[in-house]
């Protein structure tokens, strides 16, 4: 066994919303290294929600902090009050939340790992998502700010940046078979094709395993090149 799946075997692994966007790939790849998986689906934009899943999980080794909503495509000024508050209390609130939760535990054991699935949006301008790509951008600024908090207590809070990841969630398989779409994905992405989610799920294990000890409060790109 590699020196990753000795750290992750046996570990209690919280992944949230896993049914939707990437998450069954998450949950399939953490038990492919004998991790112990807490697949938890339900939606944490219910503020009490985000408490009963750490609850129902613990005691916690990892916190894969993954969720998912629609990025509305509205102009700038078109953006209403319903909309930005929907995209916050889905992408951005359930997150400190958790943390309550799960973080006097790690403190505790003096150990922990927690890594959010976020989006490649908040590092680079995009038209007509600034309330999608604020909301990304504030769990990039939380990430930075507790990842350096918590450092001390040997807890890891890092982000994996994404975008062009091959996804219906985000990409739908119409909207991938465009020409105009794969002329895009030439001309914007250097790798010049999709991220898998597979490749995705491999970096978050490493971020949530021994051998990624090193960083704290970090944002890593994962996009093909899209955003470095």
């Amino acid at each position: 066994m590699s020196k990753i799946g000795e750290s992750l075997a046996g570990k209690r692994v919280l992944i949230t919303e896993s049914q939707q966007w990437i998450g069954p790939i998450l949950c399939e790849t953490f038990a492919n290294y004998s991790a112990i998986v807490i697949a938890d689906e339900r939606d944490l934009s219910a503020p009490t929600a985000p408490e009963q899943a750490v609850r129902a999980a613990e005691p916690l080794d990892v916190l894969i902090v993954h969720l998912v909503a629609p990025a509305p495509q509205t102009a700038a000024q078109e953006v209403t009050a319903e909309e930005w508050r929907s995209v916050f209390a889905h992408l951005v609130d359930p997150i400190p939340r958790l943390l309550r939760a799960a973080l006097p535990g790690m403190i505790e054991r003096r150990a922990g790992k927690i890594v959010v699935l976020g989006s490649a949006s908040a590092l680079r301008g995009m038209r007509n998502t600034s309330s999608y790509s604020a909301a990304r951008g504030a769990q990039v600024a939380h990430t930075r700010a507790v990842g350096i908090e918590v450092a001390r207590h040997n807890i890891h809070v890092n982000l994996i940046a994404t975008n062009f990841v091959d996804s219906p969630a985000y990409f739908p398989r119409e909207v991938q078979k465009l020409e105009s779409f794969k002329q895009r994905l030439k001309r914007e992405v250097p790798i010049g094709r999709m991220v898998t989610p597979e490749e995705v799920a491999s970096f978050t294990i490493f971020l949530a395993s021994e051998e990624a000890n090193g960083f704290a409060g970090q944002v890593f790109p994962l996009a093909g090149g899209w955003q470095t």
